[in-house]
């Protein structure tokens, strides 16, 4: 039977993404390590859409995690034809206030993991002849921004291996889309209500439904990428252009240096 699995499935965008498949008839698989939120949503929807939904709880940061998930699956006789690789936490800070505990942390989870999952789903989509996969990477993999070092220097990683991989498995006839979003409106923004609606209101946040929404539409129109939101292709069109020199005039005026100074 086949299946859509998706990575960090119990908030935010994942828990979209999950809810938008199986509003389309997608068997899900929801890998979460927050094993509650997780049971919750995957028990509606196999309610409300008559669909097999799955909660899986695992920890993306562990060395054996996509070991761990894969035989989760050959167990189930779970055939993922669609891999969505969402999973992420959003971190700002000095990189040299960050522990090494904290580097491996992140790196295995917007890397390692997901590369080790790419690599067994995408051998099995490819030997198919079909299949899709979905990574979400950042506006941040386009410049250098400091106090998020560690958190864009993976979302550049995951950017270079999605568009590698693109190119390779076009000819086995699987999809690898890469989304690029900006600000979006979930809890990894510690923000008052009045300021999300602010944001959303002026373009600069987008709802973690619409994004879900015009992820999945790329995906399964087989686009390489997808940057959804103008005020998100207009931005990361100028970190593109812009030499990362440019930053360096902006570190120096005296309220950016104050809240670097502070983190």
């Amino acid at each position: 039977m086949k299946f859509a699995l998706i990575t960090g499935a119990s908030s935010g965008i994942g828990a979209e993404y999950v809810r938008q498949l199986a509003r389309k008839g997608h068997n899900i698989i929801a890998v979460s390590n927050q094993r509650e939120q997780c049971e919750q949503i995957t028990t509606e929807l196999s309610a409300a859409y008559g669909i097999q939904a799955v909660a899986l709880y695992a920890d993306l940061s562990l060395p054996d995690a996509a070991e761990q998930i894969y035989a989760f699956c050959e167990q189930q006789g779970a055939e993922v034809d669609i891999f969505i690789s969402n999973a992420g936490v959003l971190h700002f800070g000095r990189f040299v206030n960050t522990t090494d505990e904290y580097v491996d942390f992140i790196t295995a989870l917007h890397c390692t993991t997901p590369m080790k999952l790419c690599r067994r789903f995408g051998e099995d989509m490819c030997r198919r002849g079909e299949g899709r996969i979905l990574i979400m990477s950042s506006m941040t993999a386009w410049t250098p921004f400091p106090t998020m070092s560690l958190y864009g220097s993976t979302k550049v990683a995951l950017k270079s291996f999605a568009q590698s991989l693109w190119y390779e498995f076009r000819e086995s006839g699987v999809s690898v889309t890469t989304v690029f979003p900006g600000a979006v409106d979930t809890p990894l923004y510690n923000l008052s209500q009045s300021k999300r609606r602010l944001f959303r209101s002026l373009g600069v946040m987008m709802s973690a439904e619409t994004l879900a929404r015009r992820g999945l539409r790329a995906m399964f129109r087989g686009c390489r990428t997808c940057t959804p939101g103008l005020f998100t292709k207009i931005a990361s069109f100028a970190c593109y252009l812009l030499p990362a020199h440019a930053l360096l005039p902006v570190m120096k005026i005296p309220a950016i240096r104050r809240i670097l100074q502070r983190i």
